[in-house]
């Protein structure tokens, strides 16, 4: 290619010849476009050339002549739909709306084929010049020509409004028409949807609904009534989603949640014999459902409903826990709390879709009710030792991690913890020792739990006590395997050696062993001794048991379970056929008030009197005479003896002694807090203190303001702390 090549330059020129326009051109293509116009009105668009109608609206537009196009569609539109409205006006009873729509119809029709017929005006003229599109303008003359004529808007109105009057008195109507003419009016802009039909339906309905609910209110129990308002919401949704405009939904169902449900709140839930409280009592899951899911959409409407529900658990927990029938049977009461929380649980999860709300004031409900009595902890405890013990024989794993996560439900709601760990310990003590566990896995699934929620300090002895159980066996193992040939013919001895720190402290009573136990104890304690130094050994005959074989009479043999203290009190008998209260009391040196125990148990109880006493009497005198009943023949051969629980006013003393030790265990946990707060905060008041030692314990036990002041006012004698100089409700700290 040749770079020198010159470009060369192109230049239009402006036409030479000016065209020259029929000065009739204008009207006589107007006149072809109305007709066609006509034509496709009166339905005969079959025979007409869209191509050519099209090319002479393009060239009008393109010839100036746009205003006149347009001014003439809009007049012979105007024209038509006069003649509609017409029509439709005389049209008489369910023919109206029939009419009305296929006017609509064919209104629509027409115009998407004049709109097409006069596209190039709607993209060129009408936005140059600020008009209308066609389209919308086909609209606004249908509003204007027809729907808002005063004999159409009034009896469309009315028409539909009696329409759904009669569909919700049962009713069938013509959805399908429905659901045209409403799109009718939502085409022709929001505001005529709200203004011909949306805000007259809510105003009729809300007075519909309003009679309604109080005619049902007056002669319906609440669950049915609750049945009819769920079934009015559910036919006002349905009617929105077949023919109503979808935006209408929320306002309608403001209006029935308002009229059947806010207005009459209280009434339902107070509803004598079938309010709300007849639903928990009678475990009407069904309608605890609706009242939730219909109160739930109304303003506080399950504030409501908790505060009913909230109320009645507290009232119903109080009596639980202060009847006096309950109070004989720890078991039974704890059983009773287990299965209204169960009730309780199973109402929030399948009624009230596990709302955290409703768990929450459940939980303060149990947590107001279960520390009103004062032995709950020690009841729970006992619950603890009964399932331990015996409860969960041939019970599956899951079932037991069942029972264990509810016990420590429970325990969450408690005050004193405290007091249950004490309790706790003591019940532990008893079934490891006598060997009563069902299942150690259990016991050690529970400490963990406890662990787990309160921490390794308030386990670890507990922990301890487990370890002692098993170096015990590991001692006695290595005991026979030393001294076994020394002791094939004497009684089997049996040892668990406590740690006294982990174990709940006993009485240190002791007795005298009968001579055959003397020297294989000694035996074991040079044993022991021997291989643990710097440990010193106290034997606990009161925490002890003794299997013993027994012949009475000639041949009658049983083999008797018994405790050390009875054990003790039967060998004397194998050197002397009668024995008083005070040979027996000197000898043994049993304390008076077990001893009394023990030989009541073995005398004055049916079925397992191995022993006599003259004279003969339920209460165990220090006059009383004992000699073995030479007649006495148990069901099995195997007798279990227990001890005679003492009666109730002898448990008080115990009950108290456990209280002060926690009591006494309380005071150095407080001033812990306080001085770890102090330390912390250097200077702090008196209120602010006793709420930040509440704060810090209330894991354990819900502290005394009393009792942290007396422990401050200690702290201060001990210069820990001192008051301000200028204000005494001030603490310093003194490092």
């Amino acid at each position: 290619m040749n770079s020198n090549h010159k470009k060369r330059n192109f230049q239009i020129e402006a036409f030479k010849h000016k065209v020259v326009v029929d000065p009739k051109y204008a009207d006589k293509t107007w006149r072809l476009l109305e007709h066609a116009i006509n034509e496709i009105y009166n339905h005969n668009a079959s025979g007409l050339s869209f191509e050519e109608l099209y090319r002479n609206a393009y060239n009008m537009v393109l010839h100036k002549f746009g205003e006149k196009l347009y001014t003439g569609l809009v007049s012979t539109m105007t024209r038509h739909l006069t003649s509609m409205s017409k029509s439709i006006e005389d049209t008489h009873g369910e023919m109206f709306l029939e009419e009305l729509n296929n006017k609509w119809t064919d209104h629509n029709k027409a115009l998407q084929m004049i709109r097409d017929i006069l596209m190039y005006m709607d993209r060129t003229y009408v936005p140059s010049s600020h008009k209308t599109p066609v389209h919308e303008l086909g609209l606004n003359l249908w509003r204007d020509n027809v729907i808002h004529l005063t004999g159409i808007q009034t009896r469309l109105q009315n028409t539909l409004l009696q329409l759904i009057h009669s569909e919700r008195t049962g009713q069938i109507i013509n959805r399908g028409l429905m659901r045209n003419i409403v799109k009718m009016l939502t085409d022709l802009g929001p505001s005529v949807y709200q203004s011909d039909l949306e805000t007259p339906f809510l105003e009729v309905s809300a007075g519909f609904y309003r009679v309604e609910s109080q005619d049902f209110i007056e002669c319906c129990e609440c669950g049915d009534y609750l049945q009819k308002a769920e079934r009015r919401l559910n036919e006002e949704i349905d009617r929105v989603s077949h023919y109503l405009d979808s935006r209408t939904k929320i306002k309608i169902t403001n209006v029935v949640e308002k009229e059947m449900i806010a207005n009459h709140m209280t009434r339902l839930v107070h509803m004598e014999n079938s309010g709300l409280v007849n639903m928990l009592v009678n475990d009407k899951y069904d309608d605890l459902k609706r009242i939730y899911n219909l109160f739930h959409r109304v303003p506080h409407g399950l504030d409501t409903i908790r505060e009913v529900m909230t109320s009645y658990l507290r009232d119903t927990g109080k009596n639980l826990v202060t009847d006096p029938e309950k109070l004989k049977d720890p078991v039974e009461f704890v059983q009773s709390l287990l299965n209204e929380k169960d009730k309780f649980d199973k109402i929030i999860g399948f009624s009230f879709n596990n709302d955290k709300s409703f768990q929450n004031s459940l939980n303060s409900s149990f947590e107001f009710f279960i520390n009103l009595n004062p032995r709950s902890p020690e009841f729970i405890s006992l619950f603890v030792d009964d399932k331990l013990k015996k409860g969960l024989k041939g019970v599956s794993e899951e079932d037991v991690e069942i029972i264990l996560d509810k016990v420590m439900m429970l325990f969450r709601y408690l005050q004193e913890k405290d007091l249950f760990e004490k309790y706790y310990k003591q019940h532990l003590a008893k079934r490891l020792l006598s060997g009563k566990d069902s299942s150690d896995d259990a016991e050690k699934s529970l400490v963990l739990k406890l662990k787990t929620e309160c921490g390794y300090q308030f386990t670890s002895k507990l922990e301890g006590m487990f370890t002692d159980i098993k170096t015990s066996q590991d001692t006695v193992h290595g005991f026979y395997s030393t001294h076994g040939s020394e002791l094939v013919t004497g009684p089997i001895l049996t040892v668990q050696v406590l740690t006294t720190g982990s174990w709940p402290s006993q009485p240190g009573a002791t007795c005298n062993l009968p001579t055959e136990l003397t020297s294989i104890c000694e035996k074991f304690k040079s044993y022991y001794l021997g291989t643990h130094t710097g440990r010193r050994l106290t034997w606990q005959t009161n925490m002890g048991t003794a299997e013993i074989k027994a012949t009475f009479g000639k041949s009658q043999k049983h083999e008797l379970t018994v405790s050390t203290y009875q054990m003790c009190v039967l060998m004397l008998f194998n050197k002397s056929d009668r024995l008083t209260y005070k040979d027996i009391e000197q000898t043994t040196e049993i304390p008076s008030v077990d001893l009394k125990r023990c030989l009541q148990s073995m005398a004055c109880v049916k079925g397992k009197n191995v022993i006599r006493k003259e004279p003969m009497s339920k209460e165990i005198m220090e006059s009383d005479v004992f000699f073995v009943n030479e007649k006495f023949v148990g069901k099995f051969y195997k007798v279990k003896i227990g001890t005679v629980v003492a009666a109730a006013v002898k448990e008080e003393p115990e009950k108290m002694e456990t209280r002060q030790r926690v009591e006494e265990d309380r005071k150095p946990q407080i001033e812990a807090a306080v001085v770890r707060i102090m330390k912390a905060r250097r200077v702090l008041d008196h209120n602010n203190v006793i709420a930040e030692v509440i704060q810090q314990l209330q894991s354990r036990f819900l502290a005394n303001p009393g009792e942290i002041k007396k422990r401050i006012e200690s702290l201060i004698e001990r210069d820990f702390l001192e008051r301000d100089g200028s204000d005494r409700k001030l603490y310093r700290y003194l490092a």
